[in-house]
């Protein structure tokens, strides 16, 4: 089954409705910009700052023992928009037409010659310090010790919602069919565990945005990636110390 550009315009719009409300309650902001609003987020490289994203040496190994250590690093300026990414969700994790995994947001720019439109793909960052997990009065919602993947036990959830109020990426719905709380889990479920290597949304890419890989691997992309020094690397809404798996860049 293919989903028309109708559905997914509807799931962004409703997207955009929620985040205008959580905004006004003022529980969220998310630091990125919905569409023809100017972003305010702060952005900070990795590599001059990375303690702020994960410890390092000895100390990552004893606080985060995760291996492998699931990440993800979104190549920002080479999305178009094309939502392939989230029509591979949506088939793949059978998400609900009013429910989302990930998300495109839009953002206008200033350039040379005037303004630009920037697409900026978010999903459940896989926090190192999840504030839902925290804040889950039921343990419905934990952190895999082997992977590192934030995942629900859809029995315990009772839907209170609270793991959504603190989530500070606004990546978490009701799903009303598991009448729990659903999520990104890096297609753990449905592509991972069963000997894929790749995440639905970045096999599904044609331009090669989201790389999906093992951060505790130093042969893997993503590693290579978040520690090379030619290109500044940035993680969304750092100065909530989340410490967040999903780390951005341009290039």
């Amino acid at each position: 089954m293919k989903l028309n550009k109708p559905d997914f315009e509807n799931i962004k719009a409703e997207c955009r409705d929620e985040v205008t409300e959580v905004e006004r309650r003022e529980f969220l902001k998310i630091g990125l910009a919905i569409t023809g609003v100017i972003a305010g987020g702060t952005i900070f490289s990795v590599v001059s700052d990375i303690g702020r994203v994960f410890a390092s040496g000895k100390e990552f190994n004893e606080k985060y023992p995760y291996k492998p250590h699931y990440s993800m690093v979104i190549r920002q300026d080479r999305c178009i928009d094309c939502e392939r990414c989230m029509e591979a969700c949506v088939l793949t994790n059978s998400v609900p037409d009013y429910g989302y995994r990930t998300m495109i947001l839009e953002r206008e720019v200033a350039d040379a010659v005037g303004q630009k439109r920037e697409f900026i793909p978010v999903l459940c960052n896989h926090c190192n310090q999840p504030p839902c997990v925290r804040a889950c009065p039921t343990k419905a919602t934990y952190k895999d010790s082997n992977t590192g993947i934030v995942m629900m036990h859809y029995s315990k959830c009772i839907g209170c919602k609270t793991c959504v109020l603190a989530c500070p990426y606004n990546a978490r719905y009701f799903n009303e069919e598991k009448h729990a709380i659903d999520k990104c889990n890096f297609c753990f479920d449905t592509r991972i565990s069963k000997g894929e290597k790749l995440t639905a949304c970045s096999a599904a890419c044609p331009a090669g945005v989201r790389i999906f890989g093992d951060l505790s691997d130093s042969g893997s992309e993503v590693y290579n990636l978040v520690h090379q020094i030619a290109k500044p690397v940035w993680v969304q809404r750092p100065e909530v110390g989340a410490k967040p798996n999903v780390f951005y860049m341009k290039g």
